[in-house]
């Protein structure tokens, strides 16, 4: 393992040049918050490949043997010996990339009626990548193997004479329609309050989707720098794997941290309201947020419901929840946020706890079988990358992962944004529509060009 200290330079500048190139990958960040959104990561040129679809498990295009993808991801990741070396990054190369919700159905037993065109997993495997310390300004690029090291050293040299970033081309300015109306989905909640009620789950995640045929003039970095002017967030990123896939996120959410120590963070949003460009309004907001009952108790279970699934890989004392139902301020609306940690079992990687938590727990609901089950059985669409994760897993057993939300997918004939929330007994659904559009609005208005 080696690394080479470069120029700090802006990471989404540093990474427009390769903005069209497949499997190119920023993880990027946003936001005021000095420890979720310190670092960046471009990766590019990946050495190897893995996807995973309804057709199976394809490695640099070829179909393998077995059928579990995690194993194959984690046999991969094994392949690379970890460096002992200290490194001024946390990241220096392993996997990125997408998991798609629909992989829960590797893990769970719960039925997946969309699952044919779905991608599942797609990652690459780097061991060339360039990492960016905002709060230090410092950048680096570094080198997972010896072999490596030439085209690290390439890799800073084009770095050094990076453009300056284009203007975003204006357009083309895209109208979504939901797959539902409001009134389906108005139906829709009030059928969740009822199973709810009957005893059978206590809170389900129901999302909605908006569609768009995809014009060809639509570039998705400038879609990507759009939505992130408009909605800066800590975990950003832009992954694009080919014409037929490109992700665009700008999310708040952490899913799972795990550090070479083994220490895990999961960072669970449940709770939403909309800024306001009034102090005084935006003040109260804030206030009414935090002060919700039907909030704090939909946090509550999801915490507990992470708590548990955290405890399944965890050392047996070791799961703690040192932060419930805390408010964090993003540019467009307010959450409330718990912190669940534990400390991973010696015996077992990040691929074993990303296996035991997947899908996340605030993107289901609790029970979280049962709440899939009803997922599956009222959202007429797959949610493909969304409320999946997109994130890093290092060849050092650390990762870095976030929840897909605030996202826009781009397949080759299509764009696609979504958004939903967490219905429990409590729920009214003109308020649950309400907080749906609230989040959805800065991907429609990034397509919207407002």
């Amino acid at each position: 393992m080696s690394f080479l200290e470069i120029p700090y330079i802006d990471p989404v500048t540093a990474f427009s040049r390769w903005a069209e190139t497949p499997w190119s990958m920023l993880l990027d960040s946003g936001g005021d918050d000095p420890n979720l959104g310190r670092y960046a990561y471009i990766a590019v040129n990946p050495y190897r490949t893995l996807i995973c679809d309804s057709d199976g498990v394809r490695i640099d295009g070829q179909t393998v043997t077995g059928t579990d993808p995690f194993a194959i991801l984690a046999s991969e990741l094994a392949a690379v010996p970890p460096s002992t070396e200290a490194l001024p990054l946390p990241f220096a190369g392993g996997a990125v990339g997408m998991f798609g919700y629909e992989l829960g159905r590797h893990i769970e037993r719960a039925p997946v009626r969309h699952t044919v065109g779905q991608t599942e997993m797609a990652v690459g495997f780097y061991d060339v990548v360039a990492g960016f310390d905002r709060q230090a300004r410092r950048a680096y690029v570094v080198a997972a193997r010896p072999e490596a090291w030439m085209r690290a050293e390439a890799l800073a040299a084009v770095l050094a004479v990076a453009p300056p970033l284009p203007s975003i081309v204006p357009g083309p300015f895209l109208r979504l329609r939901p797959e539902l109306d409001r009134d389906a989905y108005l139906d829709r909640v009030r059928r969740i309050v009822e199973l709810i009620g009957a005893g059978e789950v206590f809170q389900v995640n129901f999302t909605l989707r908006f569609l768009a045929l995809r014009p060809k003039s639509l570039r998705p970095f400038d879609l990507y720098r759009r939505l992130k002017s408009l909605n800066p967030a800590p975990f950003a990123a832009f992954v694009h794997i080919g014409d037929d896939l490109t992700l665009v996120s700008a999310s708040p959410e952490r899913f799972l941290s795990l550090d070479c120590s083994g220490r895990i963070e999961a960072r669970p949003i449940k709770g939403t309201r909309r800024r306001s460009a009034d102090p005084g309004e935006d003040a109260a907001l804030a206030a009414e947020l935090v002060a919700s009952e039907k909030d704090r108790a939909e946090n509550l279970m999801i915490a507990d419901l992470l708590r548990n699934d955290i405890g399944r890989v965890s050392v047996i004392g070791s799961v703690k929840v040192p932060s419930l139902r805390a408010l964090e301020s993003h540019a467009t609306v307010h959450h409330l946020v718990s912190v669940v940690e534990g400390r991973l079992r010696a015996d077992l990687g990040p691929v074993d706890l990303l296996r035991a938590t997947f899908p996340g727990g605030s993107i289901t609901g609790a029970p979280k079988v049962r709440a899939m089950e009803i997922i599956d059985e009222l959202e007429p669409g797959p949610r493909g990358p969304y409320c999946g994760a997109v994130g890093w897993i290092g060849f050092d057993r650390a990762m870095d992962t976030s929840i897909v939300i605030r996202a826009v997918t781009l397949t080759r004939n299509q764009v696609i944004a979504q958004a939903g929330g967490g219905i429990v007994a409590e729920s009214d659904p003109e308020a649950e529509y309400a907080e749906m559009m609230t989040k959805v609005a800065p991907a429609l208005a990034a397509l919207a060009g407002e």
